[in-house]
């Protein structure tokens, strides 16, 4: 990859691994779907006022709306609403570890929907990461019981992941149509906050707003650095190196998200996880080094 593309890859993964522990401070008294609401109509706005300040296009034809308000609804509000229910039943760190199927799931719809080539050394690649992450995360997922509140938050969890690809593979679309990447996402983002209140409405969800420290700060962190700036990033890395390579990133974010833990929840580090590091790295770097 180019200096600029690196630049942009571990940005996403840096901030996309921290958002986990965001989340967190997002659940409890506020509903998660008003939750995600919050947070993606607060992006959309800054993102439209960044737009009008910097002189950025807005004007799409009725076909490209369409498209933007496909992506919104799969990456901006599905699969984020999944994502924050899921938390509620699976510790952050065991449904990073589900999201880290993203890599699959971009290569099988990049092919399907996109015609991409699947290198045998991206797979490989792929799944040797995965191998790592499992060794990285296996004490905590064998010490999480099978209940059905698990299997719930583990279907959940898969199914953002699905949403997740289907809107890496429509912003693959957007952004190759020339249009700019904050254009892109802020009507995507706008569509997807649309999407989210019309579900509150229809379904009587209580529009609740907790005014604590940890929970505004981690709406804006969330709002601004997890969506405005990483989506951003992501988005361009979707355009330039194709989402089966730029969807690998989310085999890092877990562990991202597990340093975090080592520093705030005490996380205790094991010769296993060691190992599952190495070939998470390893895995890696035969995905994102072409040949």
């Amino acid at each position: 990859m180019t200096p600029f593309n690196t630049f942009l890859y571990i940005s996403t993964i840096v901030i996309w691994g921290s958002t986990w522990l965001a989340i967190t401070y997002q659940l409890g008294e506020v509903d998660p779907l008003i939750s995600v609401f919050y947070r993606i109509g607060l992006a959309s706005a800054l993102l439209f006022i960044w737009c009008w300040l910097r002189k950025i296009p807005l004007t799409l034809s009725l076909r490209n709306h369409g498209f933007m308000f496909a992506q919104g609804c799969f990456l901006f509000a599905l699969n984020f609403w999944n994502i924050y229910w899921a938390e509620t039943y699976l510790p952050s760190g065991i449904v990073a570890v589900i999201f880290s199927l993203l890599v699959l799931f971009n290569i099988i719809n990049g092919r399907l929907f996109l015609g991409y080539a699947i290198s045998m050394q991206t797979v490989v690649g792929g799944l040797i990461g995965m191998s790592g992450l499992g060794m990285l995360f296996y004490p905590e997922i064998a010490q999480f019981s099978t209940s059905e509140t698990a299997l719930l938050g583990f279907g959940l969890a898969l199914m953002g992941v699905m949403l997740a690809s289907w809107g890496n593979i429509i912003a693959t679309r957007n952004g190759n149509t020339g249009t700019s990447v904050w254009a892109i996402n802020a009507w995507s983002m706008f569509y997807g906050a649309s999407v989210l209140l019309v579900i509150a409405l229809a379904t009587g969800v209580e529009f609740t707003f907790k005014a604590s420290v940890g929970y505004v700060a981690s709406l804006i962190y969330l709002s601004v650095f997890g969506t405005i700036l990483a989506f951003g990033a992501y988005l361009k890395l979707l355009v330039s190196i194709g989402p089966s390579r730029a969807g690998y990133g989310s085999l890092i974010v877990p562990f991202v998200a597990i340093i975090l833990s080592t520093i705030f929840e005490n996380y205790q580090w094991t010769p296993l996880a060691v190992a599952g590091f190495c070939f998470v790295a390893a895995g890696n770097y035969l995905v994102i080094v072409r040949r």
